[in-house]
Parts: C-alpha cells; structure tokens; sequence
C-alpha cells in the first residue's frame, strides 16, 4: 500500500472525483458532455471518445489535490494512458490525486428490496491489474430500495465479502450499499 496515498486519504482535505462511468453509462455521459451517438460508431470508439473527455477534465489546472484528494476510475481507463503515464501514475505524480479503481459490474436485478452487484468473476485480474497500475483502492455499488432486513443483510455481506479479497489483495475498499434516493422508507 502506498502510504503517502493513504496519508493524504485520511487527512487531506476534498472530494472524490468519479470519473468511472462504464460501458452502459458511457453514452448518457458523453451526451451530458455535447458527443451524441450518431458520432461514433461502436463501443471503441466510444471509449476512446470518452478517454479524451476525461483527459482532458484530468489535465486541467483546475483538476488537482487542493480540491480533489482522489479519483475513482473505469478499468478502461486505468489501462490507458494520459501523456505517457498510466491514468493512474498520471493523476498521482502529475495532479496529487489519489487513483481508485470501480470494481463492480453493474447491478444484478431488484429482489428483495435491494439490488446486489453481479458477479466478479475477474475480480483477482482486477486487483492484480490495479496493483500494477499503482492504483491505491476500489469502489463497488449496491442499492438498497427498501428496508427489507433480508435484502440489506445479503447487500452488506456481499459488499464485505469482496471487501475482504480487496484487502487481501493489498487495496482499500470503498464499501459503498447505496440508499436508493427515491425510496418512500429510506
């Protein structure tokens, strides 16, 4: 564990940047960002196109550790690379910012009030990839949409289950079972 990150990460003042939309999200962000659908063609493209539009929020001088202590990132984009570094290596040794990785796969279907994640089947090559990309932690997201104790027990025991493995793995887990906003009982 990079201890300067984990330094900064208990003290430092800010906020957590989330710049880790993925492949279903993507096209929403880069219609928010002024890029329709109609301008690419194909998930390549739109992952190169939403690189360049993270590259560019990551490289602004407004972007940096007065305001933002860390980033969570797409594992698309933790394997590529901004002026030569890894995003990672990039947002620590340019920006001071401290590199998450999200983790999840999206959700799996309501039952039970809550909404668990799938499966991580690649979680392990997840990990191992973070820890070569000088990455410091992960996120992972689960929805709690009702107050059903069964449902938020098998939330809670899934998001520390793989907590653990990220421990192990030598990264710190943000352990995130999000309450649905919307919820009339939250």
């Amino acid at each position: 564990m990079n201890e300067k990150h984990l330094e900064q990460m208990k003290n430092a003042k800010g906020f957590i940047a989330a710049l880790d939309q993925s492949g279903g999200s993507t096209p929403k962000a880069l219609a928010l960002y002024g890029v329709t659908e109609d301008q690419y063609s194909g998930e390549e493209e739109m992952f190169d196109l939403v690189h360049e539009m993270r590259t560019r929020i990551i490289t602004t001088p407004a972007f940096d550790s007065n305001q933002i202590i860390g980033a969570i990132l797409f594992e698309q984009t933790m394997d590529r690379e901004i002026e030569g570094l890894y995003t990672g290596d990039y947002l620590w040794d340019k920006k001071g910012v401290v590199p998450f990785l999200k983790v999840d796969n999206g959700l799996d279907a309501e039952s039970s009030g809550v909404q668990q994640m799938k499966p991580i089947g690649d979680l392990e090559d997840k990990l191992k990839r973070a820890n070569e990309r000088n990455i410091f932690g992960t996120k992972m997201r689960s929805v709690i949409k009702e107050p059903n104790p069964e449902g938020i027990k098998a939330v809670v025991d899934q998001q520390f289950e793989i907590g653990q493995q990220i421990i192990e793995a030598d990264l710190v887990p943000i352990i995130e079972p999000e309450v649905d906003i919307n919820s009339t009982d939250k």
